[in-house]
């Protein structure tokens, strides 16, 4: 009988699932795109630039000046965007459009 292959993957929890999808959607961003843009792919700090050439490769990466508070950030996509069940309700399409005409 064959050993059992156990799975190196760490469980995935909801706050790990949220932060990386927002890393991806920051990585995506015209945000970055202008300011990779902007400094021309050199570093602000050491005058670095990037090059991907083989055996000479620099990369350069976007730093956010006033960090990120992650934990601030993920209690807030949880609370707001992602509340415990019995906060939600389900509707129709109509129904839903009037309840944002309400509010």
């Amino acid at each position: 009988m064959p050993a059992i292959k156990k799975s190196r993957k760490q469980a995935r929890t909801t706050r790990s699932i949220i932060r990386s999808a927002l890393r991806r959607l920051f990585l995506r961003s015209r945000e970055r795109s202008a300011a990779l843009k902007r400094e021309c792919y050199t570093c602000e700090r050491c005058g670095r630039k990037q090059s991907r050439a083989k055996g000479k490769e620099v990369y350069v990466e976007v730093h956010h000046r006033n960090g990120i508070d992650w934990s601030a950030v993920i209690d807030w996509v949880l609370t707001v965007l992602l509340p415990d069940p019995a906060e939600l309700e389900v509707l129709c399409e109509e129904c839903h459009e009037k309840g944002h005409e309400d509010s």
